[in-house]
């Protein structure tokens, strides 16, 4: 049996192209539909197209691949190359991950970036440490307080059901007396529909996403914190691509971080819209929940700071220079 020369030389340019071509999976926790979901859609897209086609990323949005709290260790450990993960959930293995949940410390889309860049330095040497990479962070929008029942003070929180997603949450409903209940996202509507759960501190972004107006009458924009989403890179699978496709991750992962906090501010506006137009009540918090949630923040800071030592210091001294 004899072989052309050109079919030959197909064949080999066939392989190599095939060779090539790295594959990535990127697990992130959320809905397709929400904002940071289809950003990193675009950044994978942005990847394809800079490196002609070299890297090719798959978003598994949802909790598809692996559930919120695995994604970390599952890029960590190579069974997935990239991830989404919400900083603030992983405060318990190193208290400067969860800097962004400390409520009323940075309360605005310009504050929050203030502390961002406060703690980049740090995060980026822990990341580095633990074989992985910073490709880019986007803020949620800021977080409120959702309810069943009006609340006028921290007194009317007392004895709540409270949906916790992070230390802080948590520590928050045991500062005021509520009952913490840990619940991630894609379980968020089946534990309010059963009752598991009757009030939360999220944002309005999470409050359409899982239909909130369904179960709570009641929305009260205390702009408390602006946690942040962090796309991550196993570094053995970055250190592993050539040069020119490393340069196109890091160009779509610079556009993706400003293309995605400009989003967030418009989903903020976008999701409160929504939330008054399903009938739920968007209030302003009464200056009594105010003064109590801002003696909760300061214990909180507080308590971070004796955590944290002086790396923690640092990063609020930067941030409120």
């Amino acid at each position: 049996m004899t072989f052309k020369p050109a079919l030959i030389a197909a064949a080999l340019c066939l392989g190599t192209a095939a060779f090539a071509q790295t594959k990535w999976d990127l697990p992130a926790a959320y809905p397709a539909t929400n904002f940071h979901s289809e950003n990193l859609v675009q950044f994978a897209n942005d990847v394809d197209k800079a490196s002609g086609g070299k890297l090719k990323i798959t978003v598994h949005a949802n909790a598809s691949l692996f559930k919120a709290p695995e994604i970390k260790r599952a890029v960590q450990g190579g069974q997935a190359q990239a991830g989404e993960i919400l900083l603030a959930n992983f405060q318990n293995e190193w208290q400067i991950f969860g800097t962004d949940g400390l409520p009323f410390l940075a309360d605005s889309y310009d504050s929050s970036m203030k502390l961002y860049k406060a703690q980049k330095p740090a995060l980026e040497k822990k990341l580095g440490e633990q074989g992985l990479q910073l490709l880019y962070a986007v803020a949620w929008p800021p977080q409120g307080i959702y309810s069943k029942k009006p609340i006028n003070s921290v007194a009317d929180l007392k004895g709540i059901k409270w949906r916790a997603y992070s230390p802080s949450t948590s520590r928050i409903a045991e500062l005021v007396g509520a009952q913490p209940v840990t619940v991630q996202a894609a379980e968020f509507s089946q534990a309010l529909a059963t009752g598991v759960v009757e009030s939360t501190m999220t944002s309005g972004a999470t409050g359409v996403d899982s239909k909130l107006y369904e179960h709570l009458k009641y929305y009260y924009d205390t702009q408390a914190w602006l946690p942040k989403n962090a796309v991550i890179v196993n570094k053995a699978a970055f250190d592993a691509l050539d040069a020119p496709t490393k340069q196109a991750v890091l160009k779509a992962a610079a556009d993706a971080e400003v293309r995605g906090w400009t989003a967030s501010k418009g989903v903020n506006t976008k999701t409160l819209e929504t939330l008054k137009a399903n009938g739920m009540q968007v209030l302003p918090p009464s200056a009594a929940l105010k003064a109590d949630l801002k003696k909760v923040g300061d214990t909180m800071l507080k308590e971070w700071i004796d955590k944290a030592g002086p790396e923690g210091q640092v990063i609020v001294d930067n941030f409120r220079k």
